[in-house]
């Protein structure tokens, strides 16, 4: 039987959530200023200004689920009464 002596505090997925999430929000951020000029090219259309905002709020739905899966992730490793190393941190950001 193998036993792992040093388990990581951190699960797996939370580093693929927490760069999905800084992606995801500098993207919605940042397409947002192009938000009110591409709703004035499509406003003779109805069916593409629909579109257009059924595509924000998918991705406002997707951030937010995101935010949920994070909050969950990094509640875990509170409960497990351990710190996320700073290496953790400087992987996601890359200073």
């Amino acid at each position: 039987m193998t036993t792992n002596s040093d388990p990581s505090p951190v699960p797996s997925w939370l580093r693929f959530v927490l760069k999905s999430d800084r992606a995801g929000s500098a993207w919605f951020v940042g397409s947002g200023f192009f938000l009110a000029p591409l709703l004035l090219l499509v406003n003779p259309w109805p069916t593409l200004t629909v579109a257009v905002w059924v595509l924000v709020g998918l991705s406002g739905l997707w951030l937010g689920l995101l935010g949920v899966a994070m909050a969950t992730g990094l509640a875990m490793v509170l409960r497990s009464n351990t710190e996320i190393p700073e290496d953790y941190w400087r992987s996601i950001v890359n200073y």
